[in-house]
């Protein structure tokens, strides 16, 4: 995209924001983007290692030690402030191959990274991602809950809010809440309840402006205007569901000083209970990313706010503040005791499960004391769980998932399969996040094969064996169920994802 598609009103800004780096930023915003992606390190093979550590390179030096062109983790090298964030080369398309599907990655703007890593998210910690399609930031913070705690991932588009499930589904998250809500609803229902407030604000997104021509097309003044007013709103609410002591990471996506550091000005005038953190920029290295004080209401605290420009960094444009709330903070979550307002949610007893013991029993290798805690380990969950019920639907989740009366839910934690008449159907979800070693019966397929692509297609294939349900992997992990019968393995890939 080249800056004659950029609206006028837009380069004469930035003109007068840059000054003389000017000339370097437009050239810059003229050339290919860089493109990344983070390894998964939710996600287990047969051998139980995770994709992460597989494919992890610590160092440049490193970068084609995977050598196989027809693989997409190739010739990789370190995004250098995000854990498990590499950059790759455009030529080899990790988005179309079979490892995609499974959730060995996550593909995401190298600077949309950095956000997270300030919250310092610990396992076990209460987290919120209000604003959270498509779900890049969300599923990093669920790696770094580790399977502990709870997260809840919101967005407030229906549509925008089902691709967020997807992509919740995908990379094998088990103990997250998919809403549908406003902030303000939330609020209402989570007063001074989370530890960590991930706010990475709806903008007019023009640090995407490489990435996303439509933010271009529909940029304007008064849009940005616009953005700073929602951003003001949903600031408030997220603070009033901060706990004593916790933290609040604001992000955008955009250069405009009304919706950075004039965002944060306003919220600190508003809050005086609220103080900004310094951010570790050493990771950043020389260049400079202090936040500008005389664009926000020339407080000098905001010079600890984060500034990352194309120009300057091998990313696109954003922008990033760290916030505390008054109060005394314990990374411990069973040292504070506060409830969400309608409680916790009520879980069923085992002996109310029917047909999914049995299939637990036939086609799972669970050991423990109970089926809870069994399953539990074959997901890698580490929290007390329950189970729950939609309908006929089977859901495991945290058990102090909060109550679900008047909230829009699109996922309430690792979805299991359907209780059927006589029968239990797993569910996709439950392929992706069981490690091969839990399954009695799996199949390896090979990516470079083309078997891989021929099961996302829907295909059925024969294979010698035991009738029942399998683990469909490739290259050792898990790609979703089929099912063995006659010498055919019939396909249960979910149609609406199949390529």
């Amino acid at each position: 995209m080249g800056a004659d598609i950029f609206p006028e009103a837009f380069l004469e800004r930035m003109k007068q924001l840059l000054g003389a780096e000017y000339d370097e930023f437009l050239i810059v915003m003229n050339q290919e983007r860089h493109q990344a992606l983070r390894l998964n390190r939710l996600k287990l093979n047969m051998n139980g290692r995770s994709a992460a550590e597989i494919f992890a390179i610590e160092d440049n030096s490193q970068a084609e030690s995977w050598s196989d062109d027809t693989q997409p983790l190739t010739h990789l090298s370190k995004v250098p402030w995000a854990e498990n964030g590499y950059y790759y080369p455009p030529a080899s398309q990790p988005g179309k191959h079979p490892y995609h599907e499974a959730g060995l990655y996550y593909i995401q703007e190298p600077s949309a990274m950095a956000p997270v890593e300030f919250l310092e998210v610990q396992p076990g910690e209460r987290v919120l991602d209000l604003c959270a399609a498509p779900g890049g930031k969300s599923t990093q913070i669920a790696a770094k809950l580790g399977g502990k705690g709870l997260l809840i991932c919101n967005e407030i588009h229906p549509a925008r809010a089902r691709i967020l499930s997807e992509n919740i589904e995908r990379m094998g998250i088990c103990n997250a809440l998919v809403t549908n809500e406003t902030p303000i609803h939330l609020a209402e229902l989570f007063p001074d309840y989370f530890d960590r407030i991930l706010v990475d604000a709806p903008c007019s997104g023009e640090g995407m402006f490489r990435k996303n021509q439509t933010a271009c097309e529909e940029w304007s003044p008064e849009n940005v205007e616009l953005c700073a007013q929602r951003q003001d709103e949903i600031l408030d609410n997220a603070a009033r569901m901060l706990r004593p002591g916790g933290r609040l990471v604001y992000s955008t996506c955009t250069f405009a000083p009304e919706e950075n550091e004039g965002s944060i000005g306003r919220f600190l005038e508003r809050h005086s209970d609220f103080t900004l953190l310094p951010i570790d920029k050493s990771v950043f290295g020389s260049v400079p990313c202090d936040g500008i004080p005389q664009w926000g209401n020339g407080l000098s605290e905001l010079r600890s706010t984060l500034r990352l420009w194309p120009h300057r960094v091998n990313g696109e444009g954003h922008f990033a503040a760290l916030l505390q709330k008054t109060g005394s903070f314990s990374k411990s979550c069973n040292s504070y005791e506060a409830l969400p307002l309608n409680g916790t949610v009520r879980g069923i007893p085992e002996k109310d499960l029917g047909e999914f013991i049995p299939f637990c029993q036939e086609n799972l290798l669970l050991s423990g004391d109970t089926l809870t805690q069994q399953l539990e380990s074959a997901v890698g969950m580490k929290n007390e769980t329950v189970f729950i019920k939609f309908g006929e639907n089977l859901y495991l989740a945290p058990a102090q998932l909060p109550n679900l009366k008047g909230l829009r839910v699109l996922r309430p934690g690792l979805h299991l399969g359907e209780m059927k008449k006589n029968r239990f159907e797993p569910s996709h979800a439950l392929a992706l996040a069981l490690s091969p070693r839990v399954a009695a019966r799996t199949r390896n397929l090979s990516s470079d094969s083309g078997q891989a692509i021929s099961y996302l297609n829907g295909q059925t294939f024969t294979v010698e064996g035991d009738k029942g349900w399998y683990l469909i992997c490739v290259d050792g992990f898990s790609l979703g169920w089929g099912k063995l019968a006659g010498g055919v393995m019939k396909n249960h890939y979910p149609k609406g994802l199949r390529i």
